[in-house]
């Protein structure tokens, strides 16, 4: 009995770490799983086989500089968009399923934006653009 009580009692803190953020570009939406710590972003979408429609995963890195990306262990094919503090769009890439090659930014960036390949260019998305509903926005 006191397990099903903890249980119930951590179920709501559990809801909330798997709550997805609602960005918005334009008049594109794109629920996103928010990857903050060193571990959640060096697992990214690793060894995910489907990605709902519109859905991705933000980074937040640590510092500001041109970031890079890898796709090992990730058979989805992806599209990136990397963004400065105010969540403007420098740079937007896609990216190979499972491949070992890194590909970095163009421009400094504090963000990267992963979404199913085509999507940015599928709503309009470019550089420039800039990413509203991020944390601390």
């Amino acid at each position: 009995m006191p397990i099903v009580l903890l249980l119930l009692m951590l179920l709501p803190s559990l809801a909330i770490a798997q709550s997805l953020l609602e960005l918005r570009i334009g008049e594109a939406v794109l629920h996103a799983e928010y990857a903050v710590t060193a571990s959640e972003r060096a697992r990214g979408l690793m060894g995910r086989t489907e990605l709902a429609v519109d859905h991705g995963m933000l980074f937040r890195f640590d510092d500001v500089r041109p970031h890079c990306l890898w796709m090992k262990s990730t058979p989805l094919p992806l599209s990136a968009a990397f963004m400065d503090e105010a969540g403007t769009i420098v740079d937007l890439i896609d990216l190979e399923p499972l491949s070992t090659e890194i590909r970095c930014a163009k421009a400094p960036a504090r963000y990267a934006l992963e979404a199913n390949r085509g999507w940015f260019d599928g709503n309009g998305v470019a550089v420039g653009d800039r990413v509203e509903g991020m944390p601390g926005q």
